[in-house]
């Protein structure tokens, strides 16, 4: 304990530029699957701590977003059902500033604890969460005000916490968490800093550019005990740069998930009626179009895709994913995604590409 205050207190002395909020939540679970509705039996509560990097101008992204905080986020969030147990998340984040600097929009993505997750013999119940570890994100709407008091403010709004493991093990029900919460800020500032706005006027244009990206992971198909899987994923697209913030995608990908290929035979043998022949290819192919928001070196990437190769059909024609990447130079950059189809998650991807 002694060394995490140690660490709090370098984080808020090394730079005047930094706040900390404290939250109290109190919300519901989304019954948004017939098959958690026995779990919600309480309104869960929790706590949201935040530490956050205020940006006044010093790089010309931080003009461009309005001056965003970045920083990283504590959550807990007391479930109330011994089933599902209780959540424990640590998140990286973005605040971003609207309505004259007192709406505040957040995004946060990291990974959570799960105190009681599934297991056939001793919590067979909990088919919300099969993994004890998993990813997180959520999304959060706060009217904010700072310094009433000396420092202290005040921060009130909605939270949305999303908690799935993205298939990598099932059952992976998941939970949608909606909040209401209430808290305070203290704003750590030796002066007044003055916001740097960008005089950069010039119009850019920006050539087409191409890139290849290879994507992997591990995933289960929802028959719980079929063992998980690798998957491979291959990705050429063109995107198309029209303003400093904005980008457009278009694109092939190319899938070969091997859970598809267990539970192709699964089918052909437990359902002899739907006529499914065992060796039929569980390759896809999709063609996507895309949205890229690039902040700094960091994007946020929103893709749709549809089918044009599918075989064995399954979970319908379209798909969908969200995503961050980080671009470490000019041709090299990571990714981490999460491919959906609607509300069916089906695989967080790992990934690594160039940019030609």
């Amino acid at each position: 304990m002694k060394q995490i205050l140690f660490f709090l207190l370098i984080f808020t002395t090394a730079n005047a530029q930094f706040s900390v909020d404290a939250d109290y939540l109190y919300g519901k679970i989304l019954p948004h699957n017939q098959t958690i509705k026995h779990l919600i039996t309480k309104h869960p509560e929790g706590v949201l701590l935040s530490f956050n990097k205020k940006t006044f101008g010093e790089h010309e992204w931080e003009s461009n977003f309005n001056f965003p905080d970045y920083g990283f986020s504590l959550h807990h969030q007391a479930n109330k059902n011994e089933v599902l147990g209780d959540l424990y998340g640590v998140y990286g984040h973005y605040n971003f500033y609207f309505l004259n600097r007192n709406l505040v929009f957040r995004i946060g993505q990291g990974i959570a604890y799960n105190t009681n997750p599934f297991d056939k013999n001793e919590n067979f119940r909990n088919l919300a969460y099969s993994t004890k570890i998993m990813p997180s994100t959520y999304f959060l709407l706060n009217f904010r005000k700072e310094k009433i008091v000396d420092n202290f403010g005040f921060q009130t709004g909605l939270s949305f916490f999303h908690h799935s493991n993205a298939n990598i093990k099932s059952p992976n029900t998941s939970t949608n968490t909606l909040s209401f919460q209430l808290g305070l800020n203290y704003v750590f500032e030796d002066k007044i800093s003055e916001y740097k706005f960008s005089k950069d006027t010039l119009k850019t244009t920006y050539p087409l550019r191409y890139n290849i990206a290879f994507r992997t992971g591990i995933n289960e198909s929802d028959i719980i005990g079929s063992g998980q899987k690798p998957f491979y994923e291959l990705s050429f697209y063109a995107d198309k740069q029209f303003t400093k913030k904005s980008k457009m995608q278009l694109g092939v990908d190319l899938f070969a998930m091997y859970y598809l290929k267990e539970y192709i035979k699964y089918k052909s043998v437990a359902y002899p009626n739907e006529n499914i022949k065992e060796d039929t290819d569980f390759k896809r192919v999709g063609l996507f179009a895309g949205y890229e928001l690039a902040i700094n070196k960091m994007s946020l990437e929103a893709q749709v895709g549809y089918y044009v190769y599918e075989p064995f059909d399954f979970l319908g024609p379209m798909y969908q994913r969200l995503g961050a990447k980080y671009q470490w130079n000019k041709t090299i950059f990571n990714s981490v995604s999460l491919k959906t189809h609607g509300a069916k998650a089906e695989a967080i991807e790992f990934g690594i590409g160039v940019k030609l």
